[in-house]
């Protein structure tokens, strides 16, 4: 908050007469405003280009190197940085002049000599007018952040983690590699929702959000499928390295209890992983499928397990052992 309000009162005042500098600065600095000050255009140009520029500029028409005018239209081409409220201070006072002030990019003018009391009011105008692109673009991110993300668990949802299969085919393909879809489901959750309640689950589903995505690789993508599903995509990855990959997620979960408000809780989980890419020209939803089937197959070989989707027409020597390995469940 506090370096919200220093960025809010930082202003760059552009004027090569030094007597009005001096003027300007003055009446800012008392007004609580921390003054940058430039003698030319071409110096203030380069303090609204830098990283930190102030977001208040107060440019003279007349500079030498780049006057004001040009200076506004200069800024407005660089959309990638954050908006700069601009008023123009002029000696010119004619309708035509305005006009083209204004048509430059700036957003709003005052006549020389100035008031400085006026000075002060559009100044406070340019504040609110910031302050309120801030907080519109906070809501905004706030609303994208919410149509891409599970409430429960701030990870990617559904319609983001399958659109991530299809971007990551898609790109394999051209590519002519390979990765992995990991589709994971917790043992018996009902469980926890009918012994430790619906908060204890709740609090579960999001350490499991948290636990997986301490355990994938910086680069893979992990979503929330639904309910007590979720779903990785492992690009670049190998069956090994893919089982690899769901084995060391199945261990960071069964491997500590969770810790809730009713208590410690032990939970396991069940992984089913597909391998997709050049060489399984696979759909999105194919893909989800047949890691799904691999992950019921988990399920009904005794839980705690990952297998591979189409495991049962591999040798078996060329699967990893750890994809056959159980971990027995503590008793509940």
């Amino acid at each position: 908050m506090a370096q919200e309000e220093q960025s809010r009162n930082r202003i760059l005042i552009a004027e090569d007469d030094p007597v009005s500098r001096r003027v300007l600065q003055a009446f800012l600095a008392k007004w609580g405003f921390e003054v940058i000050s430039a003698t030319d255009g071409t110096e203030a140009a380069q303090v609204l280009e830098s990283d930190d520029a102030p977001r208040l500029a107060i440019l003279d028409w007349m500079m030498p190197g780049i006057e004001g005018p040009q200076l506004c239209r200069r800024i407005r081409q660089r959309t990638d940085r954050p908006y700069t409220y601009v008023l123009l201070l002029t000696a010119r006072t004619q309708k035509e002049d305005v006009f083209r002030g204004l048509e430059s990019g700036a957003d709003d003018y005052l006549t020389k000599p100035f008031d400085s009391q006026e000075l002060r009011a559009r100044l406070h105008v340019g504040q609110r007018i910031l302050d309120l692109q801030t907080h519109l673009i906070e809501a905004r991110e706030r609303l994208r952040f919410q149509a891409t993300h599970d409430p429960l668990t701030n990870i990617w949802n559904h319609s983001v983690i399958v659109e991530a299969i299809h971007r990551e085919s898609s790109r394999q393909e051209r590519e002519g590699g390979s990765f992995g879809v990991i589709m994971i489901d917790l043992d018996h959750f009902k469980r926890v929702n009918d012994t430790y309640g619906h908060l204890a689950g709740d609090a579960v589903l999001r350490e499991t959000a948290h636990r997986i995505t301490n355990s994938v690789r910086p680069y893979d993508t992990v979503g929330r499928f639904g309910g007590e599903e979720f779903l990785i995509v492992a690009p670049s990855c190998d069956e090994e390295g893919m089982l690899a990959l769901a084995e060391r997620i199945r261990a960071a979960i069964g491997s500590t209890p969770f810790k809730t408000e009713a208590g410690p809780v032990h939970v396991t989980t069940s992984c089913g992983a597909c391998l997709g890419g050049a060489d399984v020209p696979l759909e999105s939803q194919e893909l989800i499928q047949k890691a799904d089937e691999a992950l019921y197959r988990a399920k009904r070989n005794g839980r705690n397990r990952s297998e591979l989707a189409n495991a049962p027409d591999l040798p078996q020597s060329n699967l990893p052992t750890r994809s056959h390995t159980t971990l027995k469940s503590s008793p509940r």
